[in-house]
């Protein structure tokens, strides 16, 4: 698939006293993009669409280029101790991202450029807990590979955590625009992961990503390029035939792996899991969609922000995850498996 490039730009003044801000502002300006002022991302109006839902669409290929007022990192757990924050929204269409909820009624995307800032406090956290490691998780709020072929955000925090002494870097796409990435002076600090699943999963629920042939065309290159590598396997999903499905995913993806040289391999396993708010807001924006989502066939579990999500029952989840361990222990006997949730 062709790389991201909006449709509509907003910019904040304030953005405009970075540099980043700037040669943005240019570069838009060069591709004959319409470029609009707004106050803040909070005001941005004008997005075009005749009903919500066209709406929606057109806001999720609008990007707003602005800075990080708040400079307190969220907790990223499992996968890290902080969340950095590059970006916010998602140009993919994934029917069950957890984004759906979160973004609420502003599921455009959202830049930041103020970097020297967000670098100095993330200096801050890993200072604070020395002599310990600090892991930085850059993809909570948005898939920032996506988006970095326009503004290199994620390159500079590469090489940020690559001259840091106890910093790491972690984040996952489902794309596959790595090009620019691969000279980085990352220094062996960050991971580089993709997001896999079976053809099921990749083909009902995750239009306008990049396909499962060009992520691992992306991984074979990253690998080489000496970032450490890992997958994420989410969400992971009872379809008919299942069990096949997932045996196949890792065995192309043992096949396609072949001949390149991976020390530090990691797999994440993130069964599917919904929330009753994430449910009217997907039926709502993908009325077509086949992700079954039936609150009896499935376990309460309480979440975050007293906010309850429904997961697989315990025998499922457990048939789940002693089958992916079991695929992986097959065809990639080193790998770690940091997780199942």
């Amino acid at each position: 698939m062709e790389p991201f490039i909006p449709q509509l730009v907003f910019i904040e003044p304030q953005a405009l006293e970075y540099p980043l801000g700037r040669e943005l502002h240019q570069k838009f300006t060069d591709m004959g993009i319409e470029v609009r002022e707004t106050t803040s991302h909070n005001q941005v109006r004008g997005i075009p669409g005749d009903n919500e839902l066209q709406q929606y669409r057109n806001a999720k290929s609008t990007l707003v280029v602005g800075i990080r007022r708040t400079l307190k990192f969220d907790t990223s757990k499992p996968s890290a101790e902080y969340a950095i924050p590059l970006a916010t929204g998602c140009m993919g269409h994934c029917h069950y991202c957890y984004l759906q909820t979160t973004l609420g009624s502003k599921p455009y995307l959202r830049t930041y450029v103020n970097l020297d800032e967000i670098f100095a406090q993330a200096q801050k956290y890993i200072d604070e807990r020395k002599p310990e490691i600090t892991r930085f998780e850059a993809a909570c709020t948005s898939d920032i590979v996506g988006l970095d072929h326009l503004t290199h955000s994620l390159k500079k925090t590469i090489e940020f955590i690559g001259q840091t002494e106890l910093g790491r870097l972690r984040f996952v796409t489902k794309f596959h625009h790595v090009d620019h990435l691969l000279d980085a002076k990352h220094n062996g600090k960050t991971r580089f992961r993709f997001s896999v699943n079976s053809r099921y999963v990749i083909k009902n629920f995750e239009p306008a990503t990049s396909t499962f042939d060009e992520r691992l065309e992306g991984a074979r290159k990253v690998a080489n390029a000496g970032y450490p590598l890992g997958f994420i396997v989410a969400p992971i999903y009872m379809h008919e035939g299942w069990q096949e499905g997932y045996y196949e995913l890792f065995e192309r993806l043992s096949h396609a792996l072949e001949g390149v040289n991976i020390k530090d391999l990691s797999f994440e396993l993130i069964q599917h899991r919904f929330t009753k708010p994430a449910k009217k807001v997907i039926e709502k924006r993908y009325p077509k969609t086949k992700l079954e989502m039936d609150e009896e066939k499935r376990k309460y579990k309480w979440g975050r922000y007293g906010i309850g999500k429904y997961v697989y029952p315990t025998d499922e989840a457990q048939d789940l995850e002693q089958s992916i361990r079991g695929y992986i222990n097959t065809f990639f006997p080193t790998a770690t498996i940091e997780y199942f949730t």
